[in-house]
């Protein structure tokens, strides 16, 4: 395990050494909190409630689709589907992991006592809140009808939805992301502990720093995106509508630019959690260190280069079209790695089946079919037939629910008891993490083959020869909202009742296991000096790269 030398005969006064989650002064304090773990507790609370406002639009959206003619007029459908998609996409995928785990372990797992620019990092929190309440203010105004991309000319003319309240609050969410990533680098460039090296650095670190540079260089893109959108519908320039002159194609190029690379800042920080939570449970230093660190950093710089696979049907010409493909089947590579690395790490280690280690196992088969998946629309031919059919939407969510959301769940009961002090019920959490993997799979592998029949997303209605398909999604569905309710309840009760832990209750090697449990404010008492290999267990295996 890695060592901690403590320096210097500073003694920390005695409010540092007050227990992050003391309550004592009083939620005023919360709320004006610079401490990096209180703003990722308030961080997670908000997620989780926007997940929630998502998850129920997903759910009317399933129950719609039980019926071949629906339970809801095709102008609410639209509506039902566009909210799910924005809700959960900005408020919640793309902030989840940074937001949270990364805010709460990035300083502590580098030695850090916080992040380099404390206020700003609240200014994030605040920031986030302002633009989620856009997002509410249009839900309840009745929503979004133009689908999450905000597809021009329709978003800019034709919607008579609120897409100007929606667009502000993913516009504002934006300047979140970027405070956020923007603390990450320069905190991990300006405040590692004596000894922590780059080479040294916690693959979750990597993974947040390569996430952290993809949103400071991307987010403005899709800012512009948006501005343009509400320029547009108020003023009526001709920017992206074709009828005063504008280009809508422009706005794709705009759109995806960001939003390929979006998939990344959603994936990459959950990449990093499985890395951390498989090194753990196999008790064995991670395989191929080097080429894991490397490939978060390939996937940081080439998932700039794809966006254009999203627009093989917009008459693109053909040499564009095979750039981007040979670009989208080589951006595969460095995920690849990751997938062999883990498995590599997993082989003839001390594998144990605890329930993070139950969801990394979760991830690494789905998101491994996502990939797969994905390969059959980075090829032009089939993607032609493939685009606009289920198959895209069941792609899309093995990829970032079965990929991000599965990870996040695997680093939150990692990290929980370290996180509060106190154990959540395992046999609950088994027994969730299996309902998990059941209900996604029960939910998205019928659409896999909705889409290779021909059901186009977005549609309202469908022939009635698909309804079978279609009630075993809405009942995969049913057991997956169930399978994420129960971590809610078992967390929630764990907080005041579940049994006391110390500070490694896993044996696991890293920085933050070797401090209190949960941490104090200012998270070490006296600066650590880290004078071994990052996933020290034991001796250290022979490892390629």
């Amino acid at each position: 395990m890695a060592t901690l030398v403590h320096t210097s005969p500073e003694s920390p006064i005695e409010e540092e050494k007050l227990n992050y989650l003391n309550v004592e002064h009083g939620w005023k304090s919360w709320l004006l909190t610079t401490d990096h773990k209180r703003i990722a507790m308030l961080y997670l609370f908000s997620i989780t409630l926007m997940f929630f406002i998502g998850g129920t639009f997903a759910v009317l959206v399933r129950l719609h689709l039980t019926t071949p003619n629906g339970l809801f007029s095709p102008e609410t459908y639209n509506r039902l589907f566009t909210m799910h998609g924005i809700v959960m996409i900005f408020f919640f995928l793309i902030p989840s992991i940074p937001a949270t785990l990364g805010n709460f372990l990035l300083p502590i797992m580098i030695g850090a006592k916080d992040l380099a620019f404390p206020r700003i990092n609240l200014l994030s929190w605040y920031i986030y809140i302002v633009g989620a309440l856009f997002a509410v203010f249009a839900v309840a105004r009745g929503g979004v009808d133009t689908g999450w991309t905000f597809y021009a000319p329709y978003s800019t003319t034709y919607s008579n939805s609120y897409v100007l309240a929606a667009a502000l609050g993913a516009f504002v969410a934006g300047f979140s992301s970027i405070l956020t990533g923007l603390n990450f680098i320069v905190t991990v460039h300006k405040m590692r502990a004596p000894g922590m090296s780059w080479g040294r650095m916690p693959l979750f670190v990597w993974a947040h720093y390569a996430t952290a540079l993809i949103q400071i260089l991307g987010t403005p893109v899709v800012a512009i995106a948006l501005l343009l959108i509400a320029a547009e519908r108020v003023a009526h320039v001709g920017i992206f509508d074709p009828n005063i002159g504008g280009d809508p194609i422009l706005f794709q190029h705009i759109f995806w630019f960001y939003s390929h690379p979006a998939v990344y800042v959603m994936i990459l920080p959950g990449m990093g959690v499985i890395s951390e939570v498989i090194s753990c449970f196999s008790k064995k230093r991670i395989f191929g260190y080097n080429f894991i660190a490397a490939s978060s950093m390939g996937i940081a710089v080439l998932g700039f280069l794809v966006w254009g696979h999203h627009m093989f049907i917009t008459g693109e010409s053909m040499y564009s079209g095979l750039v981007f493909s040979f670009l989208t089947f080589f951006v595969a590579v460095p995920s690849a790695v990751k997938v062999f690395n883990w498995t590599a790490t997993m082989y003839k280690g001390s594998v144990t089946f605890e329930s993070p280690m139950l969801y990394a196992f979760a991830f690494i088969g789905l998101f491994t079919i996502g990939g797969l998946t994905g390969l059959f629309l980075s090829t032009l031919a089939t993607d032609v037939a493939l685009h606009g059919t289920y198959f895209v939407v069941a792609h899309f969510h093995f990829v970032m629910v079965g990929g991000m959301v599965v990870a996040f769940m695997a680093g939150l009961h990692f990290w929980w008891p370290k996180m509060t002090g106190r154990m959540y019920p395992e046999g609950w959490a088994k027994f969730a993490a299996l309902m998990v993997f059941i209900g996604f799979n029960l939910t998205f592998l019928p659409q896999f083959v909705l889409g290779y029949l021909g059901m186009p997303r977005r549609y309202s209605a469908y022939p009635p020869e698909f309804q079978v398909l279609n009630v075993l999604s809405t009942a995969g569905a049913s057991v997956l909202g169930v399978a994420f309710l129960i971590p809610m309840i078992y967390f929630i009760w764990s907080w005041k009742y579940g049994p006391r832990v110390g500070k490694n209750p896993w044996d696991a090697a890293g920085l933050e296991w070797q401090i209190d449990s949960p941490p104090t404010t200012f998270n070490f008492d006296k600066t650590p000096i880290v004078t071994e290999e990052a996933y020290n267990y034991g001796p250290l295996e022979e490892v390629i790269g």
